[in-house]
């Protein structure tokens, strides 16, 4: 399905006694829908992310973006400056696991209630923070699908501290499909190679994409780094994994 017209709103989502902002992006045809989580780059719920989750709900799938930074700053958008990038990154580092798992679930547990979503049929997809979020967001049981985009620190990091991301591959039910740019200076060649190997070693189904002289954030057309023919092919590639896994 493409082309699909969409309608958009402003929401809340629960997780517990905190109500989460969210932009949701739905078609507007008649039956139910895969779903997709979207999940934000250090930059909060921006242009670009609402550009993803209404391409996503053009394809045929509700899409929900959550405020992973609700806590530390409701509201939080910002665009690409240095000072955006060391206040996005203040923000990142104030965050816990465990609480950004918390919030993904009460994205999905919305999704789930919604009369045009499938409700078994829920993929995520994350870039920058968001690509490292979405991994650990596929060890959720109701992820199906994964779609991670240049999540920096999975071998080496979990946001609040503890063993590092990558340790939670175990626990990955579905499939995963990683992309990295191989000119990114935040994320080493070697980094790639480990979260390539613990995937084989855990069975985990999946494809990890690398992209010649592409940078990080490589898919954002907002971004200076926008590297359009690996945006491209990573484009078709998610959609790819959603329509044969969702």
């Amino acid at each position: 399905m493409v082309d699909q017209d969409i309608r958009t709103s402003s929401i809340a989502v629960v997780n517990g006694d905190l109500s989460i902002d969210a932009y949701l992006a739905e078609p507007v045809g008649a039956g139910s829908f895969p779903a997709v989580v979207v999940i934000q780059e250090i930059f909060g719920v921006n242009a670009h992310i609402r550009d993803v989750t209404e391409r996503l709900a053009k394809a045929g799938y509700v899409a929900i973006a959550p405020a992973l930074y609700q806590r530390q700053a409701p509201g939080f958008e910002a665009g690409y400056t240095p000072e955006d990038i060391q206040l996005g990154r203040a923000y990142k580092e104030q965050t816990q696991a465990s609480e950004l798992l918390g919030d993904i679930q009460g994205a999905i547990a919305h999704l789930q209630q919604l009369s045009t979503v499938k409700p078994d049929a829920i993929g995520c997809i994350g870039f920058c923070f968001g690509g490292h979020v979405a991994y650990l967001a596929a060890t959720l049981p109701q992820i199906k699908a994964t779609a991670s985009f240049y999540g920096a620190g999975i071998p080496t990091w979990i946001p609040g501290g503890g063993a590092p991301t990558i340790t939670q591959t175990c626990k990955i039910h579905g499939t995963l499909y990683a992309f990295f740019g191989l000119d990114d200076a935040s994320i080493p060649p070697n980094h790639i190679d480990q979260i390539e190997a613990e995937l084989q070693k855990q069975q985990v189904s999946h494809r990890v994409f690398r992209y010649p002289a592409a940078a990080h954030g490589f898919f954002c057309d907002r971004r200076s780094s926008y590297h359009a023919k690996a945006a491209t092919d990573a484009w078709k590639q998610v959609q790819e994994l959603f329509q044969t896994t969702l």
